[in-house]
């Protein structure tokens, strides 16, 4: 039998039904009606007890979360796997960089004939946490963002993989929320455990992306209501993506400098350009799509022509380093200095791949782009090269996605607790210094940066952009 999501849907509701056979005899009851019925018990019971809402809860987000992770997770593990895999291939094959173009084309003339509502990609999935229409995440977001992306880096294009790993989250949690037929409220934190676990299987850092879940959708507020369910997604997530033999690389940021005023005042001043960087990658970013949608209606012509555009970028700075993830540059980031405007050239040749209509994320670019720059600016600042290379590293993403908590934590994941207190500074003076921009257009702005600018209420990043 072919594992297609009707049959799975199918396997899933057959089990449920086995499950109120057992408990109702012969007595037929839909799951719509059970699950109704075991709401009104329990909330009789937690009229008396709170405790015994408390571990229902707990019980019923064990069950939802569990599954988002195991989908998402297993999804995460195909996409890295075959991420690699097509890295490979295109090193090995230089020629093939000839049929980005091509590639581009195909993949946004699928899009344009059967993605509808996925183009949007992440911003669909946080419109509709906000309070978007009801089952407006189609299933097929998950396959054509992850063809999609496996083609970008195929062919040479410039861009990350958490956007791919969110978009497969959000889209198999809207599944699974069909299936068990979620209320409102419940669908969206079953999204937002889609976002968590994606970002968390894809990175290998389960709480930071439980927090990245609850913070990415409102600029200075955090939705705690969600924080277990997304947890339970978020560590699912990651470890059936471990179980399936994906690792996840390694960073050490090196001997953490001890304190003095001198260095605070470096760290701050670095930390200044990490949210600078940020702020010019997301407006760039936006720009270019802007711009590529204004001189090519058709997509599949805009994507066509950017891939040439990158191929010429290519030759005219006479290097491919700047092609695919980036992880080549972030390695060398944390080994020697980096050349000056390598975070320059990685937000260009990312910006216009994006621009283009190209599928694939912003984050491991964005791990590149504060890298590189960290490494660069240590030489400098006379700092040691990793110290200030794992600062940029999360500062840069953090002011680009306006997640400081989460980038914070990802820190301490990924490089330890001994440098936390610098971390922490990069992460809140890039978020600040990047101002209300930010590479999600549908993030809403919940507090303003600063109490001299005032903010509409329910104004996204996205109208801000329009307005300017």
């Amino acid at each position: 039998m072919l594992i297609t999501p009707t049959n799975v849907t199918f396997i899933l509701r057959a089990l449920v039904g086995v499950f109120l056979h057992l408990l109702h005899g012969k007595e037929r009851i839909s799951l719509k009606n059970f699950i109704e019925d075991r709401a009104l018990q329990v909330r009789s019971y937690a009229k008396r007890w709170i405790h015994a809402g408390i571990f229902a809860d707990l019980l019923k987000w064990m069950l939802l979360g569990g599954l988002v992770g195991i989908f998402t997770g297993s999804a995460s593990a195909l996409f890295l796997a075959s991420l690699d895999r097509a890295t490979d291939i295109r090193t090995a094959h230089s020629w093939m960089l000839w049929l980005l173009p091509v590639g581009g084309a195909a993949v946004s003339y699928l899009y344009l004939k059967f993605g509808k509502e996925a183009s949007k990609g992440n911003n669909l999935i946080l419109e509709q946490i906000h309070g978007g229409k009801e089952a407006a995440i189609p299933f097929r977001m998950a396959p054509l963002v992850l063809f999609g992306t496996i083609v970008t880096h195929l062919f040479g294009g410039s861009a990350g993989r958490e956007g791919t790993a969110v978009q497969m989250g959000g889209s198999l949690a809207e599944w699974i929320g069909k299936v068990f037929r979620l209320s409102p409220l419940d669908r969206k934190i079953i999204l937002m455990c889609g976002i968590s676990s994606g970002f968390g299987s894809v990175f290998g850092t389960p709480l930071a992306g439980t927090v990245f879940g609850l913070e990415v959708l409102v600029i200075g507020l955090i939705r705690y209501e969600a924080l277990i369910p997304c947890f339970i997604a978020s560590f699912v997530g990651d470890q059936v993506t471990t179980a399936w033999g994906v690792h996840h690389l390694q960073y050490q940021m090196g001997e953490v400098p001890d304190f003095s005023g001198l260095l605070l005042l470096k760290v701050v001043f670095a930390s200044i350009l990490f949210g600078l960087a940020g702020l010019f990658f997301s407006v760039l970013t936006h720009r270019l799509k802007a711009l590529f949608t204004k001189v090519f209606k058709n997509p599949v012509i805009k994507s066509f022509c950017g891939g040439f555009v990158i191929i010429g970028m290519v030759y005219l700075f006479g290097t491919r380093e700047y092609l695919g993830l980036g992880i080549p540059l972030i390695q060398q980031s944390f080994s020697e200095s980096a050349a000056p405007f390598a975070f320059l050239l990685k937000a260009i040749f990312t910006s216009v791949t994006l621009g283009a209509g190209f599928q694939g994320g912003e984050v491991t670019p964005l791990f590149a782009i504060g890298s590189t720059l960290g490494s660069s600016l240590a030489q400098l600042l006379h700092l040691s090269v990793p110290f200030l290379a794992a600062i940029g590293f999360i500062s840069v993403f953090s002011g680009a996605t306006n997640t400081p908590i989460a980038c914070f934590i990802m820190g301490i994941e990924l490089f330890g607790a001994e440098g936390a207190v610098y971390l922490f500074i990069g992460c809140m003076i890039s978020y600040l210094f990047s101002g209300h921009t930010g590479i999600y257009a549908a993030q809403r702005i919940g507090v303003s940066k600063s109490r001299s600018i005032v903010i509409e209420e329910n104004a996204t990043l996205g109208s801000m952009h329009i307005k300017k």
